[in-house]
């Protein structure tokens, strides 16, 4: 039996694979399913086993899991053909017989009603179908989804969004990896979801003001008209399907779907979730 992290070659499957090996998991007992085994040589040299699969390509998938495995099936990055690709690792996983399927969903399962969550809530459904013991993950926002894109936001001195006052329960890519890891090698995970978030929400206004203290620039909140959003991103070279998603999530934001704050997410780690302003001065000392 292994623990087995699938997308372990990507920002999220790391930090998982790391916080695995931080609690004691030994590297033999970690398998990391990747696309690209040249991608992953730093794990592979540090003993951890590499299972080679893509899950666009269902023949692959078939030595990816092993009887009695704890599974972590980290969402895929190709909006728009998740649910094949999904549905595909589900379907390896159940011939395999793993012990457990720990799948990184969205906040509010079935209850979000936004563009990005419709993948997620088939992906769900999918494993309840399977009949695999499962634990669902629904992660709200990384708070690096926006400290990533601080470039231009400093550039222009606004931070431009069409949410509104609405908030963002988010939390950092580690606090995740943390949760994921607690599930997999902790007890009494089987056949719940949780819903996780960060613990303190805050508004774009808010995060304009943090930016601005701790750079020492005068950065604005613009709040902007949904359409006049979607011209500004397919203005800056975003493609317009996925702009159009962006644009859907902060409608979500402005309705208070992503700020939710159940506690889930700090009870799995132990410890509060990581602040706003951790994250911003984390990511302008690494500019």
């Amino acid at each position: 039996m292994s623990v087995v992290v699938t997308g372990a070659s990507g920002h999220l499957g790391r930090l998982v694979v790391e916080r695995l090996l931080e609690t004691g998991v030994p590297a033999a007992g970690i398998a990391a399913v990747v696309r690209d085994k040249d991608k992953a040589a730093d794990l592979a040299s540090r003993g951890i086993e590499l299972r080679i699969a893509d899950y666009g390509d269902p023949e692959t998938l078939a030595g990816a899991f092993r009887s009695g495995d704890r599974v972590l099936l980290i969402s895929g990055n190709e909006v728009g053909r998740r649910v094949p690709q999904h549905t595909a690792v589900v379907s390896a996983a159940r011939a395999a017989g793993v012990a457990q399927l720990a799948y990184t969903g969205v906040l509010g399962g079935p209850e979000a009603d936004f563009e990005l969550a419709a993948e997620h809530k088939v992906t769900e459904q999918a494993i309840l179908d399977s009949g695999l013991p499962y634990t669902f993950l629904r992660n709200g926002w990384y708070t690096e989804n926006y400290t990533e894109q601080l470039a231009p936001v400093l550039e222009h001195g606004a931070v431009v969004a069409s949410a509104g006052e609405g908030r963002i329960a988010s939390a950092t890519r580690a606090d995740y990896a943390a949760a994921a890891a607690a599930v997999l090698t902790g007890e009494g995970h089987l056949g719940r979801a949780y819903e996780l978030s960060g613990d303190t929400a805050w508004s774009m206004a808010e995060y304009a003001a943090e930016v601005a203290k701790q750079s020492g620039k005068e950065i604005a909140h613009r709040n902007v008209p949904a359409g006049t959003h979607l011209e500004i991103l397919t203005g800056a070279g975003v493609p317009a399907p996925f702009a159009a998603i962006l644009v859907d999530v902060d409608r979500a934001v402005e309705r208070g779907l992503l700020a939710r704050g159940d506690g889930d997410l700090s009870r799995l780690i132990g410890r509060p979730t990581t602040p706003l302003a951790e994250t911003v001065a984390a990511a302008l000392a690494h500019r």
